[in-house]
C-alpha cells in the first residue's frame, strides 16, 4: 500500500461525514480517481464499467470490478477480500445485460435497495446507460447526485500526498528540460514527444514515472492559437514558437507544468507577450494563502490582463492529485472570478496562463500547493520565453 491503513480510515470517515450532511445512505462512486482515493485500486481497466460503494456506516468500503480485475483490486487496494465484489463476461458488450445489472442484484441481497444513493451524475464514464439499469433496478431507492462529494473531499492533500506531487515536479522538470534540448527544427513532432515521454517514463535514479492522464501536448506554430493539440509527424519550423505542457507523475499523483520555446530570431512582440503573461501569472500567485479565495486569485490575475488590454476568456486553474485519464483537474475548485471557495493549506492547483492570439500563442503553467502564509511552486524551472537560436 502506498498510504496507511490510518490515511484510508480517516478518508472514509470524512467521506462518510459528508455523505451524513447531504443525506445520502449509500454512495456509488463511479469516478477512477475516486475509486483510487477510497479503495487503493489501481489499474487500467476504467473502460469497464467499475465503482467504489461506500455505505454510511460501513468500516471499509466495496471495490466492484469486472472477475478479470479481480486479482489486481486484491494486490492493489487495502481491502479484505469479501469486499472486493465481481461480475462476469456475461454482462459485457452483451446487450440488455449490463455490469450495472450484478451491481443492482448486489445492492439488494444487502437490503439497501430502499436507501438514499448518491450517484457521480457527471464523473467520466459514468454512462447513461449505467444511470438507467440503476433507476429502473432500484425503483424505491432515492437517487441523487453526490455533488463531487469525494473530489471535495480530495481537496485538501496530506503530507505524504503532497510528498508523492513533489517527486511528480522532479519528473515534470527532467522531462521539460528534455523538451527544451529536443525541439529543433526539423525535428518531427511525435519524435520530440518520445524522447519526452521516454524520460517522464524514466522518472529519476530513486524512482520511476508512470503514465500521463493527459498525453504531453505539443501545439506549435498555428496549433498554439487552440488548446489541447498533440503531437503529429509534422515537422517543426524555425522562427516557430511551440508550448510544451506535461507532467511528471508518482503514484498516480501529477505535478503539470507549462513552458513555450521559440526557435529562431528573437521576436519582440512574443517576448513582450511572455512577460505580460508571466507578469499576470505571478500576481495570481502572489495573492494565494490560507483565507483567500480562488475568485481572489483570479482577480489578481486579470487586473494584470485588463491593464494591457488582453482578453482571456477560459478560466486559468483548476485543483489537482490524483490523475487518471482523461485528464488530471479534480473538478472543484476553479481559478476563476466568482469560485468563492476558500483556499486551505495543502490546497493544489495548476495555475495556467496561456494566451492564444488567432495565428500563435504563449502559455506558461504552475502547480502549486497553498501553505500555512501563502503559496509553494512545485517546480522549479524558467517561465521566460524560452529562446534557441
Amino acid at each position: 500500500m502506498i498510504f496507511t491503513r490510518e490515511e484510508y480510515n480517516q478518508r472514509l470517515k470524512k467521506v462518510q461525514k459528508m455523505m451524513q450532511e447531504k443525506g445520502v445512505e449509500l454512495l456509488i462512486s463511479h469516478d477512477t480517481n475516486n475509486i483510487n482515493y477510497l479503495t487503493g485500486y489501481d489499474a487500467w481497466s476504467f473502460y469497464y464499467a467499475q465503482c467504489a460503494i461506500v455505505h454510511v456506516n460501513a468500516e471499509e468500503p466495496l471495490c466492484f470490478v469486472r472477475a478479470q480485475d479481480a486479482g489486481g483490486a486484491y494486490i492493489k487496494s487495502y481491502l479484505k477480500n469479501e469486499n472486493i465484489l465481481v461480475y462476469d463476461e456475461e454482462y459485457i458488450h452483451n446487450w440488455p445485460s449490463h455490469p450495472y445489472d450484478r451491481l443492482v442484484d448486489i445492492i439488494k441481497e444487502r437490503n439497501w435497495e430502499k436507501l438514499s444513493i448518491g450517484l457521480e451524475m457527471d464523473a467520466h464514464y459514468f454512462t447513461a446507460y449505467c444511470y438507467e439499469k440503476i433507476k429502473l433496478g432500484l425503483p424505491n431507492a432515492k437517487l441523487k447526485d453526490s455533488e463531487r462529494l469525494v473530489n471535495w473531499a480530495r481537496l485538501v492533500k496530506s503530507d505524504t500526498e503532497i510528498s508523492y506531487m513533489k517527486s511528480a515536479a522532479q519528473i515534470s522538470e527532467r522531462g521539460m528540460k528534455t523538451a527544451m534540448d529536443v525541439i529543433n527544427p526539423g525535428i518531427r513532432q511525435c519524435d520530440a514527444v518520445g524522447e519526452i515521454q521516454k524520460t517522464l517514463f524514466r522518472g529519476t535514479e530513486e524512482f520511476g514515472g508512470e503514465y500521463s492522464s493527459i498525453a504531453t501536448l505539443l501545439p506549435t506554430g498555428k496549433g498554439n492559437s487552440a488548446s489541447n493539440l498533440t503531437a503529429t509527424k509534422d515537422k517543426i519550423v524555425e522562427d516557430k514558437d511551440t508550448i510544451i505542457e506535461l507532467s511528471g507523475v508518482y503514484n498516480r499523483y501529477h505535478a503539470p507544468m507549462a513552458r513555450t520555446v521559440l526557435l529562431g530570431k528573437p521576436n519582440q512582440l512574443k517576448i513582450d507577450t511572455m512577460n505580460k503573461t508571466i507578469e499576470a501569472l505571478n500576481a495570481g500567485i502572489e495573492a494565494i494563502k490560507p483565507g483567500n479565495t480562488a475568485n481572489d486569485v483570479a482577480q489578481e490575475f486579470w487586473k494584470i490582463l485588463d491593464k494591457y488590454g488582453i482578453e482571456k476568456r477560459s478560466r486559468t486553474g483548476y485543483s489537482i492529485g490524483i490523475g487518471y485519464p482523461p485528464d488530471w483537474g479534480e473538478h472543484t475548485l476553479n481559478i476563476y472570478k466568482g469560485d468563492m471557495t476558500v483556499l486551505e493549506p495543502n490546497v493544489c492547483f495548476h495555475m495556467i496562463a496561456v494566451m492564444q492570439f488567432g495565428d500563435w500563442g504563449v502559455e506558461a503553467s504552475e502547480a502549486i500547493r497553498v501553505t500555512d502564509s501563502g503559496s509553494e511552486l512545485f517546480c522549479n524551472f524558467p517561465k521566460e520565453l524560452h529562446i534557441k537560436s
